[in-house]
């Protein structure tokens, strides 16, 4: 396997394989493989209670809540430390044959518990960097034994990053986590938060008679609907959600351009519907009445909204050029229109839409749109009149 490994102290790293070896245990795995505590990452394969094999490519770090100056009190954190402090930036590796799940987390051994980031969203990433989190995560962890929660900082120039979901939880829903990172792999924000809330959700579920069906689910909210529907397992659906390409679209950001396309191509008045598949391109094409092109973009809505209860978009690139920061803030004449895709919080392909230009402008970025829109009165469900308020 051709990623790349580092030396790290077996003395001091043992504490977290042992952490990943005993949490797979005691969900009923077998460990095939495992390197090296002296090399980092661990790689691990094992075998799951009902004979399915799984490989993992774990970045672990230890997370704790040592007091440190001039930092919050019920701060913790872990930090992304592997070799001497260079300023280099590392690829966190993924698996092209889907065989190894990468995992890039925190685990507190002596509380017990674990704290996960997107590792699409952190590579490449620099070896040193530090990953907070607060007290009230760890105490939400420790009671619920699932969470998800939204994290956004600041990088080096000030300028906001993209709003990222953390996953944090106990020993017992570490194959869980493993089954998550699989199946979320490539998810935008949104819906990596919808599906960590699913199977929240399932961590809620009674624990099932001991005389009952081991293929039975049980009624629930949520994802568990699917799986009285489906008559398959939770394990089954996220397998499925994997294996087939369709359905794993059907949770992403690709799924609502299809959606978008297909509702604006019934309007009478749209004569002219094109999706653009060109990187650094809007999305859609429209002409209205056979007008000149109409551009629009398209955007998920995040899964948790703002306090007053409006939705919110991460309203931004994952990454700017190195030469200029603001270049991860979209320009005000890229596109005429902003279409919100809904359904990371309504589970239905429905859509608001705004005129860019009057969309807040970023306060520190000249030209820049601000990347906390918020979907308040100047959107509207009928794109009609947005378009022709584009054409003026």
């Amino acid at each position: 396997m051709t990623y790349r490994r580092f030396s790290v102290s077996r003395s001091q790293k043992s504490p977290l394989l042992a952490f990943v070896l005993s949490a797979l245990d005691a969900a009923g795995c077998r460990t095939l493989h495992c390197s090296d505590p002296a090399e980092a990452p661990f790689r691990i394969s094992f075998e799951t209670p009902d004979g399915e094999r799984l490989g993992i490519i774990a970045y672990a770090f230890f997370a704790n809540s040592r007091p440190t100056r001039n930092r919050p009190a019920d701060e913790h954190r872990f930090q992304v430390k592997y070799g001497p402090k260079t300023g280099e930036l590392h690829d966190l590796w993924q698996d092209p044959f889907g065989l190894y799940t990468t995992l890039f987390f925190g685990i507190n051994p002596e509380r017990g518990f674990f704290v996960a980031a997107d590792p699409l969203l952190h590579s490449p990433t620099r070896f040193f960097i530090s990953i907070e989190f607060k007290e009230q995560h760890v105490s939400a962890i420790l009671d619920h034994g699932w969470y998800a929660w939204e994290r956004q900082k600041r990088s080096t120039d000030g300028l906001e990053e993209p709003v990222e979901v953390m996953i944090g939880g106990v020993p017992e829903n570490f194959l869980r986590y493993v089954r998550f990172e699989r199946a979320a792999k490539g998810l935008d924000t949104g819906h990596r938060t919808l599906l960590a809330d699913k199977m929240a959700e399932l961590n809620r579920l009674p624990t099932p008679p001991a005389n009952a069906q081991a293929q039975t689910p049980i009624e629930a909210p949520g994802i568990h609907q699917l799986a009285t529907e489906f008559q398959l397992t939770e394990n089954e659906i996220l397998d499925l959600i994997e294996s087939a390409p369709r359905l794993k679209m059907a949770v992403r950001g690709w799924v609502a351009e299809a959606h978008l396309v297909r509702q604006l191509a019934e309007l009478p008045a749209i004569t002219e519907c094109t999706a653009i598949e060109e990187d650094g391109r809007p999305d859609v094409r429209v002409s209205l009445s056979g007008s000149r092109p109409i551009f629009i973009e398209c955007k998920n809505v995040l899964r948790r909204p703002y306090a007053d209860g409006t939705y919110r978009l991460d309203f931004q690139r994952t990454r700017a050029a190195k030469s200029d920061p603001c270049s991860r803030y979209y320009a005000v004449d890229e596109f005429d229109v902003v279409a919100a895709c809904l359904h990371p919080q309504t589970e239905h392909w429905d859509f608001c839409y705004a005129l860019t230009r009057e969309l807040d402008p970023h306060d520190r970025c000249a030209g820049r749109l601000s990347n906390r829109a918020k979907v308040d009165t100047r959107w509207s469900a009928d794109i009609v009149p947005v378009l022709e308020r584009a054409l003026s």
